[in-house]
């Protein structure tokens, strides 16, 4: 024991020098920060410039000292040469830049996580450090090497074959199980600490190409895209700190979820979004049946959207007189058809495109006049003549009616709310599939309304016209600011002519700190990704996969799911089906096969299910047991059902509650449910359970955000990704009666970490034992 709390000292001491030094870089950071602040906003623009990416500079840094405040040291390496190696979340070295601390991404840090007795390396001894704040509560040694360290002894346990995989299968099984066994909370943590061997393999993979990680529930794989973003952008820094990552969720509820990981791994600029989020000035509020999202997320709609634009470069039925000016002009088929043809060999976009038709139908107009006059005219008047022409109002209509500027929001809306466009637009849809997607002007979009406008927005381009007139108001906008600055100089005979009135016009301008990758690709729908990282990728839609490709023309991706979990009607069971269209031969494919998060009673019933379900699941095994994870309840069927079901989910609630909630705010609990009845058991839950556990605790429980409450109640597309510590799941048949089928159940069953509950009055669906009757 003395010998135990003298290495526990030891490794106090350097986690002291380690904080301390990182309490150094946050004054240093902050100091410079203030410092440039300070300066204001003048000097020249190239001063400026600088400025602003000097205080962003400092803003990012102080913003990565101080989330990796939690567990900044979690492990040390004995190497052979007495050489020692602390490896934590950031790198840290001395005045004399000398390192102290090695980054988890560095290459010297990969043994940490790939060292094996097997295949030991330089490892002596690898040591899991447990820390409870900034004081160090244990240690947990793995002995590599016995040769090397004859003799030596590990100061904490392997493990006790509590684990369902053998010990030498898990790095650091001590700290690993631990942190299975603690209460979850509502954000994701991250697993840096304890990332394991095939884990690593693939945090650590190329840049190129498409990676996709399929793994069964509970195998890392949310967690494992994450730490991969956080090594791709250190590893690949120059590459990707001017493009940017782009991570694309299920849902806001989930990237709420998951939105400290990153931060507390060092990273802050990766743009975070999901499908209906996609696109700038886009707020996608509407719910689409599964049928029409199936509809809609079509390859077809490609075709459909390409034929829609066309329809709007259109050949009038006959040549039309138009008067300008007193002069009388035609406005031939003919030369609109030569037009459009020109207009459409630039190959741009249609709204950019329009340009070329515009000037070349009013060209074939002056050269009208020029005939009619039969007379030469100067350079002067042929301007003049084409802005008369321009600008006369039978000219423009005529234009806009052959070649019409439109919006992806009005060519979408207008395929979705006029039939006869879309049957246009859409020979190879059927009466009955556009009659799905029929729907009234004004309609909310919806998520899978969001890659058709990235279609049409990719066809159609900016409308240049709206450019023209944004630049123009920028123009007079700036001229206002000089006349104000003129007269306060003369009005107040401030500035002693040192100051003159372009520089105080830039003083009253809202130059503010620049905007860093993330918050430009954010707001600009043609930025290009670096990497993109994709999350439930298998619920995506054919045509969603087309809007991501698109933002990515280097083809390099993360993407994770896992096929036996689609439960979105336009999403996929293969990842060659979803993804060959799309990028050919360009991915590749990696598993997890370890299921950390699941017990392994839990597991074991969820893959029977899903096999007599006919799910294509992937190989799966627990690492850990956990006594009593399973237990099935059946409520005798009859006229009171559901309300003996009601009842018994709010008990079950209560017993939970009471058992895996703490009064720090960590452990939670879930009710899942078919669709139909979350609300009613949500009333309930949420009626009884304030008086059973007190006002002020079961207000606390039932906080208004899913992700901030310790009690939940949730549909299975709700809880997808999420994890609780005990689960109550309701009427399991109801629930692979839905939309979702034996796949939501399947979803529903491998949330919790520690126990599952199992309520009905129906019969089991196939591969559930049936519990004694009550």
């Amino acid at each position: 024991m003395a010998g135990r709390q003298d290495e526990l000292a030891r490794e106090q001491a350097v986690v002291d020098r380690l904080y301390g030094r990182l309490d150094e870089l946050r004054v240093a950071t902050r100091a410079r920060l203030a410092g440039v602040r300070r300066s204001g906003p003048s000097g020249s623009p190239q001063n400026r410039s600088e400025r602003d990416a000097f205080a962003t500079l400092y803003e990012d840094r102080v913003a990565q000292l101080d989330a990796v405040e939690d567990r900044l040291v979690f492990g040390r390496l004995d190497l052979r040469g007495d050489e020692v190696r602390y490896v934590g979340r950031i790198g840290l070295a001395d005045d004399e830049h000398r390192s102290l601390l090695t980054d988890w991404r560095a290459p010297a840090a990969t043994a940490f996580y790939r060292a094996t007795a097997l295949h030991p390396g330089d490892v002596q001894r690898r040591r899991h450090l447990v820390t409870a704040g900034r004081a160090v509560t244990g240690v947990e040694d793995e002995v590599l090497d016995l040769d090397a360290l004859a003799g030596a002894a590990p100061d904490g346990a392997q493990g006790d074959g509590t684990g369902t995989l053998a010990a030498s299968s898990l790095s650091g099984e001590g700290a690993l199980l631990a942190s299975l066994a603690s209460r979850r909370t509502g954000r994701m943590t991250d697993i840096v600490a304890t990332i394991q061997g095939e884990q690593d393999r693939i945090i650590r993979d190329e840049l190129a190409g498409a990676l996709v990680v399929q793994g069964g529930p509970g195998t890392g794989k949310t967690a494992v895209a994450l730490h991969r973003a956080a090594y791709l952008l250190y590893a690949h820094r120059r590459v990707l700190e001017r493009s940017g990552v782009l991570l694309v969720g299920p849902s806001r509820a989930f990237l709420r979820y998951i939105d400290q990981v990153l931060p507390s791994l060092g990273e802050t600029g990766v743009v975070s979004t999901t499908i209906g989020e996609l696109l700038p000035g886009i707020s996608a509020r509407g719910v689409d049946r599964g049928e029409v999202a199936q509809v809609k997320g079509r390859l077809v709609w490609q075709s459909v959207v390409r034929r829609a634009v066309r329809a709007r470069e259109r050949v009038p039925a006959a040549d039309l007189p138009v008067r300008v000016e007193g002069h009388d002009y035609v406005i031939r088929r003919r030369d609109v058809r030569e037009a459009i043809a020109r207009a459409r060999r630039t190959h741009k976009p249609h709204n950019e495109a329009r340009a070329t038709f515009v000037r070349e139908m009013l060209s074939r107009l002056v050269d009208q006049y020029r005939a009619d006059v039969d007379a030469e005219l100067s350079s002067e008047d042929v301007a003049t003549l084409t802005e008369d022409l321009r600008s006369a109002r039978e000219v423009r209509v005529a234009l806009n009616i052959a070649w019409f500027p439109i919006t992806p929001q009005q060519l979408v809306a207008d395929l979705f709310a006029k039939p006869h466009r879309l049957a246009e637009a859409g020979p190879e849809l059927s009466d009955h599939d556009r009659s799905l997607v029929r729907r009234e002007p004004g309609s909310p979009w919806t998520e899978s309304d969001v890659p058709l406008l990235d279609e049409a927005a990719e066809l159609l381009g900016e409308d240049d016209s709206l450019s023209r007139l944004e630049a123009r108001a920028r123009e007079r906008e700036r001229a206002a600011e000089l006349e104000y600055a003129r007269s306060v100089l003369e009005s107040t005979g401030a500035g002693a002519g040192i100051v003159d009135a372009a520089t105080l016009a830039s003083r009253f301008e809202a130059t503010g700190p620049r905007l860093t990758t993330a918050e430009r690709a954010a707001s600009d729908r043609t930025w290009t990704y670096g990497h993109v990282v994709v999350d439930e990728a298998q619920e995506l839609s054919p045509m969603a996969w087309r809007a991501l490709v698109r933002r990515v023309p280097t083809r390099s991706m993360t993407i994770v799911g896992d096929v036996a979990q689609t439960s979105a009607a336009a999403g996929t069971r293969s990842w060659a089906d979803a993804l060959d269209p799309v990028l050919r031969d360009s991915w590749r494919l990696s598993e997890l096969t370890v299921s950390y998060r699941t017990p392994a009673q839990v597991a074991e019933a969820a893959q029977e299910m899903a096999a007599a379900a006919g799910l294509p699941t992937s190989p799966l095994t627990a690492a850990r047991e956990v006594d009593g994870a399973l237990e099935l309840t059946r409520v005798r069927p009859g006229t009171a059902a559901p309300a003996a079901l009601t009842q018994e989910v709010v008990d079950q609630v209560g017993k939970l509650a009471t058992e895996f909630v703490g009064a720090d705010g960590a452990g939670r609990v879930a009710v899942v449910a078919a669709a139909d009845q979350v609300r009613a058991l949500r009333e309930a839950v949420e009626s009884v359970l304030p008086d059973a556990l007190g006002r002020s605790e079961g207000a606390r429980l039932l906080a208004q955000r899913p992700e901030d409450a310790q009690v939940v109640v949730l549909d299975p597309r709700e809880a997808k990704g999420l994890e609780f510590d005990a689960v109550v799941l309701v009427e399991p048949a109801a629930v692979a009666e839905g939309d979702g089928g034996a796949s939501d159940l399947y979803v529903a069953m491998t949330r919790p970490t520690q126990r599952l509950v199992v309520l009905h009055s129906r019969d089991l669906p196939a591969g559930l034992a049936l519990s004694t009757v009550p």
